[in-house]
């Protein structure tokens, strides 16, 4: 699942809350499928564990609006692959990434010269309609044909789901391109066929898809986005991605998912068996430290991002690296026995670390 978790505020805060997370589909054009309208509807409706809070009440309108929308479309894409029955999966997927496809070509329309065609950007840019490195005609990883964008609709039609319509004013004002928005479908695309995680490298590699997209739509967002920057914030991501796998490993298994990699898992004498107990054993809370540190490491790594940004920006990435502390103290507070609990940092911890990062600057 992607790590774009909000306070629970944002999902009372009706005023700023756009129209793609009600379950209004009666002004959708085109006929989307009803399971997709139902998910996409509720998604907005839900709020997650805390772990990355944003000070989304000390921000401007404009950038609330803007980050409700972008939480609609990835609690979408999450509830898509983890809560919708399991034949249906990958088929909403491919089309919430077929409803993606048309935004972006509608985008690229817009931004046309006057009497000249468009055939979107290069891969990756604000036009670019086909997920970077993908080839138009390719089937998936998981070898379905799949909903790939640059095969559909070549009559320009409109976004169906009202949660992708409504990325379209963020999308615009803030230059925002498409592929972490690809990245984020094929991160959920994977869970459904990849359960297990033989190498450290191999999970970063799925965070690549599922967290560090989102840091990077945040930057775009607040106009900060920069390499350097880009570079940082897939760090905190990775590292806020891990601490949730880490306070999660119960919850996952029950899903039928490990995300501990079965190298360290090898590492430290731990099984599948370990994973399932009521409380952890001395070896998994080893483990547990041990993914602990590595993830703190990441994050302390990443955060002088702060640093570099001022005002609302500031407050907004603060918000994320505090949170990901918070949360890895939660786990370290729980002696690493993730399994008893779910380890939660406590509101006055999470304050705590935010006022740190945004002094410090980082």
């Amino acid at each position: 699942m992607s790590l774009f978790a909000f306070v629970r505020e944002l999902c009372r805060d009706r005023d700023v809350t756009p129209d793609a997370t009600r379950t209004d589909e009666c002004r959708a054009t085109g006929a989307a499928s009803t399971s997709a309208t139902a998910i996409t509807g509720q998604a907005g409706a839900k709020a997650s564990a805390e772990n990355f809070p944003v000070a989304l009440r000390l921000l401007p309108r404009r950038y609330r609006g803007h980050l409700a929308a972008i939480y609609g479309f990835a609690r979408s894409a999450d509830d898509m692959g983890d809560e919708a029955a399991a034949a249906e999966r990958l088929s909403l997927l491919d089309e919430l990434e077929a409803d993606l496809g048309r935004l972006y070509r509608m985008v690229s329309r817009a931004d046309a010269p006057v009497g000249e065609g468009s055939t979107g950007g290069a891969p990756g840019s604000v036009n670019g309609d086909v997920p970077s490195g993908r080839d138009p005609g390719s089937p998936h990883a998981d070898g379905s044909a799949g909903g790939h964008p640059g095969s559909m609709d070549a009559d320009g039609s409109p976004p169906r789901l009202a949660v992708v319509r409504a990325l379209a004013p963020a999308v615009v004002a803030c230059a925002i391109p498409a592929q972490p928005f690809y990245d984020l479908i094929a991160a959920n695309r994977q869970d459904q066929v990849v359960s297990r995680y033989p190498t450290y490298r191999d999970l970063l590699e799925y965070c690549r898809l599922s967290a560090n997209p989102v840091g990077r739509i945040v930057l775009h967002i607040f106009g900060a986005a920069t390499p350097e920057r880009e570079a940082l914030s897939d760090q905190v991501c990775t590292a806020l991605q891990l601490a949730e796998h880490w306070q999660d490993v119960a919850e996952d298994l029950r899903a039928g998912r490990i995300y501990l990699p079965l190298e360290d898992m090898d590492r430290y004498g731990c099984t599948e068996r370990d994973l399932a107990a009521p409380h952890a054993a001395p070896r998994m809370r080893a483990l547990i430290a041990f993914e602990e540190r590595r993830a703190r490491d990441l994050l302390d790594a990443g955060a002088p991002i702060v640093g570099t940004l001022r005002g609302a920006a500031r407050a907004a990435v603060a918000g994320y690296v505090a949170g990901g502390r918070a949360a890895l103290a939660a786990i370290a507070a729980s002696g690493h026995d993730v399994l008893r609990a779910t380890p939660r940092p406590g509101k006055a911890r999470v304050a705590m670390e935010l006022v740190r990062a945004y002094a410090a600057g980082g």
